[in-house]
């Protein structure tokens, strides 16, 4: 944590005109150099420990996405697309090819929208899980820092199988997928998701019924239901606040409609809440891991599809593993988009962070920071 002059950036500046600034205020930058932080930083203010404003300053990885994706083609697009967020990259993807086969008038094969699902959830346990690794180490728990990263293997192996690639797989393309499910894969599917069910037992009992942690996560970071929607969040962050939101079910993609899940939602509306919600989740992750390789149809798995984008705009959106994740995109008969606008759902609950550490303390804010920005998810443009 490095001191600032308030004249130093102009976010800090703008903090100092806030009422409850003055002499006795202190301006203090929390990242980007943290290992949680996720390469941004919060520029606080504080009057002795207690938060008076805080002014989140996103802008330390900016790569130029979205430029970037505007010369290439739409299939060499697809690696590039999944580095805003490279530990949930299939539902990014996902949403940018949902944006093409829109323009195109193309609809994968039902097959592949299962197979799509499938890794979707794959993906969504292990970016929880590599969120939840950071988060207890974050509050001084080792154990859960090295337990959901063993964990997480279990899925980064199955994904492997399924895609070829243990982290950014490339897998979803227009008009459907590139492999089918590998020899034995449903068995394994069922053997590992029922193990780590278990497992999901016993962080319970080291991480979530802790004293320690219970004493540290329960009451803080208040976010009522009404301020999360006036806030515009998303995903978990939304859902811990007790809003039954969801993309999955609200607006239908790939096999979604078909299968059988609930939306984990908590009323506590505090750092506890909106962690917890990440738990259930993955237990519906499990759930419909298990759903999708015993119902999957047979059929085809790919759909033939141009390499241009007719002219047009198109808008997707699905739920990604930090909440809705969208693009708009526009095309003018080319083989490259014309313009493409990326929103993340960290991006989005990030709207939330001043109102929720604003009246706490110093000491608490790496709870409610970490529930509401997943460490190292940026908003790459």
């Amino acid at each position: 944590m490095t001191i600032l002059k308030k004249s130093l950036t102009v976010a800090a500046m703008e903090a100092a005109q806030s009422p409850e600034s003055g002499p006795q205020t202190l301006t203090v930058s929390v990242g980007p150099q943290h290992s949680g932080s996720g390469h941004m930083r919060l520029i606080v203010e504080l009057d002795g420990d207690v938060i008076v404003k805080v002014a989140p300053d996103p802008g330390y990885v900016h790569r130029g996405i979205e430029k970037i994706c505007e010369v290439r083609n739409i299939i060499k697009n697809i690696p590039v697309i999944e580095r805003p967020a490279i530990i949930d990259s299939s539902n990014l993807n996902h949403a940018y090819i949902l944006a093409i086969e829109e323009l195109q008038g193309v609809e994968p094969p039902l097959r592949a929208k299962y197979l799509r699902s499938l890794l979707n959830e794959m993906n969504r346990i292990m970016s929880h899980l590599y969120w939840l690794s950071i988060f207890g180490v974050f509050v001084g728990h080792t154990t859960m820092f090295m337990w959901p990263l063993g964990d997480r293997e279990l899925f980064i192996d199955l994904a492997e199988q399924l895609t070829g690639a243990r982290i950014t797989h490339s897998y979803i393309v227009p008009g459907g997928v590139r492999r089918d499910l590998p020899q034995g894969f449903a068995e394994e599917a069922v053997k590992r998701t029922e193990y780590f069910e278990k497992r999901l037992k016993e962080y319970d009992k080291i991480f979530f019924d802790n004293p320690l942690f219970s004493s540290r996560s329960k009451g803080v970071g208040i976010l009522p239901r009404e301020d999360a929607i006036a806030l515009g969040c998303t995903g978990p962050t939304l859902r811990g606040s007790g809003v039954d939101a969801d993309l999955r079910k609200d607006e239908p993609y790939g096999a979604y409609s078909k299968l059988d899940f609930e939306v984990p939602t908590r009323d506590e509306a505090d750092s506890f809440s909106r962690a917890y919600v990440r738990m259930d989740e993955m237990r519906e992750s499990c759930k419909l891991i298990r759903q999708i390789v015993k119902e999957i149809p047979a059929g085809p798995i790919r759909r033939k599809a141009p390499i241009v984008l007719p002219r047009g705009e198109a808008y997707s959106r699905v739920e990604s593993a930090r909440g809705e994740c969208s693009f708009y995109m526009i095309g003018e008969g080319g083989d490259k988009p014309y313009r493409v606008r990326i929103i993340t759902g960290s991006y989005r609950n990030m709207a939330a962070i001043p109102a929720v550490l604003k009246g706490g303390h110093l000491a608490d804010i790496r709870t409610p920071w970490l529930t509401l920005w997943n460490s190292v998810v940026r908003r790459d443009r």
